[in-house]
């Protein structure tokens, strides 16, 4: 079992961002015909008040400790909606539990994993801008959205995992 470190539960930090994707997902879900529950609405606010990564079993705890009535298999196909309308990124880093992160609003940044700890950190490399840049000017591309994924060994000296 994985436990992010980044994950932090705070109270909506930006209420005029959680508006815009809450008409974002009004929209999404009205172009789809699917319902507008409560419990959507209240899985999205929550993900928007998170720093950070997490997983699908770390949300649904921390929607029970707050006495919401929302299922498992709900927070489930409310991330897979989240995810489809590019509200929420989905990362599979190894093979870990999928991994989580509100996209919305977000500054472009990659991931490097410790391979031994799987601690995740996010770093931005101006670069990897120009690369996309690169394609799209010279190779007529239109990138939509990359994904890169480092993994090595931290040099941490609290590494949980550290192989000798």
């Amino acid at each position: 079992m994985i436990i992010c470190v980044y994950l932090q539960f705070t109270m909506t930090s930006n209420p005029k961002q959680y508006e815009a994707v809450k008409h974002i997902f009004t929209a999404y879900l009205e172009n789809k015909k699917l319902r507008k529950t409560s419990e959507r609405y209240t899985i999205l606010e929550e993900i928007y008040s998170l720093t950070g990564h997490f997983d699908v079993e770390s949300l649904y705890a921390h929607l029970k400790g707050k006495k919401y009535g929302v299922s498992r298999a709900t927070v489930y196909n409310t991330l897979d909606l989240l995810v489809d309308c590019d509200l929420v990124s989905k990362h599979q880093f190894g093979k870990n539990l999928a991994q989580y992160e509100k996209s919305y609003g977000s500054r472009q940044h990659d991931h490097l994993i410790c391979t031994d700890c799987n601690n995740v950190v996010e770093f931005c490399d101006p670069r990897i801008q120009n690369i996309q840049n690169t394609v799209e000017d010279l190779l007529r591309f239109n990138v939509t959205h990359h994904s890169l994924i480092l993994y090595a060994s931290c040099k941490k000296e609290n590494c949980e995992n550290k192989r000798i």
